[in-house]
């Protein structure tokens, strides 16, 4: 009898909570309805959000659908903004060129924080350049700049040279089996040679370069997945992912700072900042300060990895799009090839020099509409330190998450903005560059404006004239082939698959 009075004690208990449990979870969802509501005001977004995970799944499932319906409501509204709701944040999604200029203009303390993606700082950890301000992060880009003068990107580039050659070598090798051949993960590949190799040169062994690959490859997933930091879920790997290649750039910038001590020439980036970073060092020490703030070895390593964050996936975007857009426009392809011609061959047994380079303005001018037409990085995430007036009639609330569009500012503006035409970057009549530069945002603005946007397209300058270059090729077309998709920067949705057959009569080896 105890136990059964026991029992039904328990079951009387149950029966009294569920309506508990029922109004506490009908009071967190109103209350979640109320608070998206008052940050959303006017702006077009779901009338109600998923408690807690808003659209974090349609956003998984297929971001590229996601981030079009952001832009249809806010190009339906007439407002150039949209708002929504993922994982317990509200989004605001900034269609309108000049809006995302005022966001990109107002990175401080007090206003907006670049974080590079919703869930950045975890990820990314603390020691990055995006997540600096005021005359700090000044100083930084000040002491960075060095990295990227004209004599540092002609090392840069006999040594780009040599890693693209040596790919396109394998893919010929492999399309030599027939059938076409998807290039989004060479690519990726290729860009990620040659990232270790500009950026930290003759520090990393063979074994690290494929540990680095590994962990690169780890936060490359973690980059699209679920933000869960959680053993054995993709993000927690991609973060401890990110904290071993930290690590071993750190130990590049240590070796690095021993060779440029003794006396050794720079032949990376790291050894060019290490060269003028123990200078200022030595300065600090014989006037009796301390030493440079960010001259610690892992701090530097964290900068490192930034650039090669920058490089990596943007690049494989760009040199698919490249690809792309030179076999559907055949006129700009045997323009790009008449230039290149007149200025190096394969069987010169040279690379082509940094003059060279920026004597091929034609082809310069293709590497800017290919990012123009496709920016890899279509949406810059920053969030709100505090309150901002935003427009006359909306204030973005503190703790929003924004997205200014790169991507729909590249098309807003330009005449014939769909058209891909490199003679907006190249005829002295249009100056599209000079008069459309407020919508070409593919580099970022104010501030935190890309410090390797001249390395970013040498790269793809190099990469469009050596492959025209040794190459014939010839898109695999297919329906929906060109739909641009997320991995995680915008990608041909068939990874740009291509016949590959070589053109010069002799490989080129320097």
């Amino acid at each position: 009898m105890a136990a059964d009075s026991l029992l039904s004690g328990l079951l009387d208990i149950r029966a009294a909570a569920v309506p508990f449990l029922v109004a506490a979870v009908a009071f967190y969802f109103l209350v979640e309805q109320l608070s998206y509501h008052r940050k959303k005001g006017p702006l077009p977004g779901p009338p109600l959000v998923v408690p807690f995970l808003g659209s974090v799944a349609p956003m998984i499932r297929d971001p590229t659908a996601f981030w079009d319906a952001q832009a249809a409501r806010a190009k339906r509204s007439g407002a150039g903004l949209a708002a929504d709701f993922l994982v317990g944040r509200f989004i605001v999604f900034i269609r309108d060129s000049e809006l995302s200029q005022r966001v990109f203009a107002n990175v401080r303390p007090d206003a907006f924080h670049l974080i590079g993606h919703p869930f950045g700082k975890k990820l990314f950890g603390d020691h990055n350049l995006i997540y600096m301000f005021g005359e700090d992060h000044k100083d930084l880009r000040r002491r960075i700049a060095p990295n990227f003068s004209p004599r540092a990107l002609s090392t840069y580039a006999a040594l780009q040279q040599r890693v693209i050659l040596a790919h396109l070598r394998r893919w010929l090798d492999a399309d030599c089996e027939g059938g076409a051949f998807p290039i989004r993960v060479p690519c990726r590949d290729m860009n990620l040679e040659t990232s270790q190799t500009v950026f930290a040169g003759p520090y990393l062994s063979e074994e690290a370069r494929r540990r680095f690959a590994e962990d690169y490859n780890l936060f490359n997933v973690g980059l699209m997945a679920m933000p869960v930091d959680l053993p054995g879920f993709a993000f927690r790997r991609a973060r401890q992912g990110v904290a071993r290649l930290v690590r071993t750039l750190g130990e590049c910038a240590r070796e690095s700072k021993a060779r440029m001590r003794a006396g050794g020439e720079p032949e990376c980036l790291v050894d060019f900042w290490m060269q003028d970073t123990l200078r200022e060092i030595e300065e600090a020490k014989a006037a009796g300060r301390p030493p440079p703030a960010h001259t610690d070895d892992e701090e530097i390593g964290g900068f490192v990895f930034d650039f090669l964050f920058a490089a990596q996936d943007a690049s494989t975007s760009s040199l698919c799009w490249a690809v792309s857009a030179l076999d559907s426009h055949p006129e700009v392809l045997a323009r790009v090839r008449a230039e290149v011609a007149a200025a190096w061959s394969p069987e010169s047994g040279e690379p082509i020099t940094a003059e060279k380079i920026q004597g091929m303005r034609y082809t310069q001018a293709v590497a800017r509409e290919v990012v123009r037409h496709r920016p890899p990085a279509t949406l810059v995430p920053h969030i709100a330190g505090e309150a901002f007036q935003l427009t006359e009639w909306y204030t973005v609330p503190k703790g929003a998450i924004v997205f200014p569009s790169v991507y729909e500012s590249s098309f807003q503006g330009f005449p014939d903005a769909e058209a891909f035409d490199p003679e907006r970057f190249f005829c002295e009549s249009r100056r599209e560059d000079v008069a459309f530069k407020r919508n070409f945002l593919a580099f970022g603005a104010g501030p935190h404006q890309c410090l390797g946007q001249r390395y970013a397209l040498n790269h793809l300058v190099l990469f469009m004239a050596l492959f025209v270059s040794v190459v014939d090729f010839r898109r695999e077309r297919t329906p929906g082939c060109d739909d641009p998709v997320y991995m995680p920067t915008i990608v041909p949705k068939d990874g740009c698959a291509v016949h590959l057959k070589q053109r010069c009569a002799k490989f080129p080896s320097f």
